[in-house]
Protein backbone atom coordinates (compact mmCIF):
# COMPACT_ATOMS: atom_id res chain seq x y z
CA UNK A 1 0.00 0.00 0.00
CA UNK A 2 1.31 3.47 -0.80
CA UNK A 3 0.37 6.50 1.30
CA UNK A 4 1.95 9.92 0.76
CA UNK A 5 4.63 8.37 -1.48
CA UNK A 6 5.68 5.83 1.15
CA UNK A 7 5.23 2.07 0.74
CA UNK A 8 4.07 -0.10 3.58
CA UNK A 9 3.28 -3.78 3.80
CA UNK A 10 -0.15 -4.74 5.07
CA UNK A 11 -1.85 -8.02 5.83
CA UNK A 12 -5.25 -8.53 4.27
CA UNK A 13 -7.54 -10.47 6.60
CA UNK A 14 -10.50 -10.74 4.24
CA UNK A 15 -11.93 -9.09 1.15
CA UNK A 16 -14.76 -9.10 -1.33
CA UNK A 17 -15.65 -7.61 -4.68
CA UNK A 18 -18.13 -4.76 -4.44
CA UNK A 19 -19.11 -3.35 -7.82
CA UNK A 20 -15.89 -2.51 -9.64
CA UNK A 21 -13.80 -2.28 -6.48
CA UNK A 22 -12.54 -4.57 -3.78
CA UNK A 23 -13.35 -4.01 -0.12
CA UNK A 24 -10.67 -5.37 2.19
CA UNK A 25 -10.25 -5.79 5.92
CA UNK A 26 -6.66 -4.89 6.81
CA UNK A 27 -4.92 -6.14 9.93
CA UNK A 28 -4.57 -3.42 12.62
CA UNK A 29 -7.08 -1.14 10.89
CA UNK A 30 -9.67 -1.70 13.56
CA UNK A 31 -11.53 1.58 13.95
CA UNK A 32 -13.26 4.20 11.82
CA UNK A 33 -10.50 6.81 12.17
CA UNK A 34 -7.82 4.44 10.85
CA UNK A 35 -10.09 3.22 8.06
CA UNK A 36 -10.97 6.76 6.91
CA UNK A 37 -7.26 7.55 6.49
CA UNK A 38 -6.87 4.88 3.82
CA UNK A 39 -10.15 5.12 1.90
CA UNK A 40 -9.34 5.07 -1.81
CA UNK A 41 -5.70 4.06 -1.30
CA UNK A 42 -4.42 1.60 -3.90
CA UNK A 43 -3.20 -1.73 -2.63
CA UNK A 44 -0.63 -3.54 -4.74
CA UNK A 45 0.24 -7.22 -4.77
CA UNK A 46 3.27 -9.06 -6.07
CA UNK A 47 2.59 -10.70 -9.43
CA UNK A 48 3.60 -14.03 -7.89
CA UNK A 49 0.61 -13.72 -5.53
CA UNK A 50 -1.92 -13.52 -8.37
CA UNK A 51 -3.79 -16.64 -9.43
CA UNK A 52 -2.75 -18.44 -12.58
CA UNK A 53 -5.08 -17.64 -15.46
CA UNK A 54 -6.71 -20.09 -17.84
CA UNK A 55 -5.14 -20.56 -21.26
CA UNK A 56 -5.86 -17.58 -23.50
CA UNK A 57 -6.37 -15.17 -20.60
CA UNK A 58 -3.78 -12.51 -19.75
CA UNK A 59 -3.22 -9.90 -17.11
CA UNK A 60 -3.23 -6.39 -18.58
CA UNK A 61 0.32 -5.84 -17.39
CA UNK A 62 1.45 -8.73 -19.61
CA UNK A 63 -0.04 -7.03 -22.69
CA UNK A 64 1.44 -3.56 -22.18
CA UNK A 65 4.49 -3.13 -24.39
CA UNK A 66 3.56 -5.86 -26.88
CA UNK A 67 3.86 -5.10 -30.59
CA UNK A 68 0.54 -4.99 -32.45
CA UNK A 69 0.40 -6.12 -36.07
CA UNK A 70 -2.68 -6.36 -38.26
CA UNK A 71 -3.60 -9.26 -40.54
CA UNK A 72 -1.93 -7.44 -43.46
CA UNK A 73 1.38 -7.60 -41.50
CA UNK A 74 1.35 -3.83 -40.91
CA UNK A 75 2.90 -2.69 -37.63
CA UNK A 76 0.25 -0.60 -35.84
CA UNK A 77 2.34 0.19 -32.78
CA UNK A 78 2.79 -0.97 -29.21
CA UNK A 79 0.17 -1.50 -26.50
CA UNK A 80 0.43 1.50 -24.19
CA UNK A 81 -2.57 0.74 -22.02
CA UNK A 82 -5.99 -0.90 -21.89
CA UNK A 83 -9.36 0.50 -20.92
CA UNK A 84 -12.57 -1.16 -19.85
CA UNK A 85 -15.50 0.32 -21.75
CA UNK A 86 -18.03 -1.67 -19.77
CA UNK A 87 -18.91 -3.90 -22.70
CA UNK A 88 -15.34 -5.00 -23.51
CA UNK A 89 -11.69 -4.14 -23.06
CA UNK A 90 -9.86 -1.96 -25.59
CA UNK A 91 -6.15 -1.94 -26.44
CA UNK A 92 -4.66 1.53 -26.74
CA UNK A 93 -1.98 1.09 -29.39
CA UNK A 94 0.52 3.85 -30.11
CA UNK A 95 2.46 3.93 -33.36
CA UNK A 96 2.38 6.54 -36.12
CA UNK A 97 -1.17 7.16 -34.90
CA UNK A 98 -3.14 6.00 -31.89
CA UNK A 99 -5.48 3.04 -32.42
CA UNK A 100 -8.20 1.90 -30.03
CA UNK A 101 -8.62 -1.78 -30.87
CA UNK A 102 -11.38 -3.81 -29.16
CA UNK A 103 -9.82 -6.70 -27.26
CA UNK A 104 -12.47 -9.17 -28.43
CA UNK A 105 -13.17 -11.43 -31.38
CA UNK A 106 -13.37 -10.88 -34.31
CA UNK A 107 -10.74 -8.10 -33.96
CA UNK A 108 -8.36 -10.03 -31.72
CA UNK A 109 -6.70 -12.80 -33.71
CA UNK A 110 -3.89 -13.96 -31.43
CA UNK A 111 -1.72 -13.03 -28.47
CA UNK A 112 1.79 -14.44 -28.23
CA UNK A 113 3.40 -13.35 -24.97
CA UNK A 114 6.67 -15.17 -25.77
CA UNK A 115 7.05 -13.37 -29.13
CA UNK A 116 5.71 -10.14 -27.57
CA UNK A 117 3.17 -9.79 -30.36
CA UNK A 118 -0.57 -9.35 -30.79
CA UNK A 119 -2.21 -9.87 -34.18
CA UNK A 120 -5.46 -8.03 -34.83
CA UNK A 121 -7.93 -7.63 -37.68
CA UNK A 122 -7.79 -3.83 -37.72
CA UNK A 123 -7.38 -1.32 -40.55
CA UNK A 124 -4.23 0.79 -40.21
CA UNK A 125 -6.22 3.91 -41.13
CA UNK A 126 -8.86 3.48 -38.45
Amino acid sequence: MQIDGKWSTVEIISGRVQGKTIVAQIKDVDNTDKAEQIIGVDIYVEKSQLPELKDGAHYWDDLIGLEVINTASIHLGVVENLVDTGSNHVLIVNGNTEHWVPYIEPYLISVDIDKKRIIVDWDENF
